[in-house]
């Protein structure tokens, strides 16, 4: 699949600076391969989070990979609408995702219906596992 910014916005309400997506790599209904990379000049608004440090705080991660998931599904006509996260039930860190590196998320989708969203996934910087996650987004409206 082929995207670009354009493309992603038309998928998301988000926007520039808070829009966290990339491309989509791969998307069916079991699995989607999404990447971004938090480049630090864009981003230099998230680096009060961690001043001495070069770290993406994880939290934006948590939501990259969410809306990563929306797009996705989005992306792939499954359901449409406006999703919002609303709970993440598991998260965990296992490393620092650093500016200008690219982050890739591998999403499972757990349950799709018409009124929610239910998926995990794992945040990959170097190959190795920086954050694991599930979540739940809620159709609003």
């Amino acid at each position: 699949m082929e995207n670009n910014e354009q493309t992603i916005e038309d998928l998301l309400p988000h926007r520039t600076p808070f829009l966290f997506v990339d491309d989509i790599i791969s998307a069916n209904k079991e699995e989607i391969v999404a990447v971004k990379t938090f480049d630090s000049e864009t981003n230099h608004w998230l680096k009060g989070s961690f001043p001495e440090h070069n770290f993406v705080p994880g939290t934006i991660l948590i939501e990259s990979m969410a809306q990563c998931g929306g797009a996705a599904i989005k992306q792939m006509g499954i359901t449409d609408g406006l999703f919002a996260l609303t709970s993440i039930e598991h998260a965990e860190f296992f490393k620092g995702a650093e500016y200008d590196q690219p982050v890739k998320y591998v999403i499972k989708n757990i349950r799709i219906s018409d009124k929610l969203i239910k998926q995990s996934g794992i945040a990959y910087v170097n190959k190795l596992p920086a954050l694991e996650a599930t979540w739940l987004c809620v159709r609003m409206g």
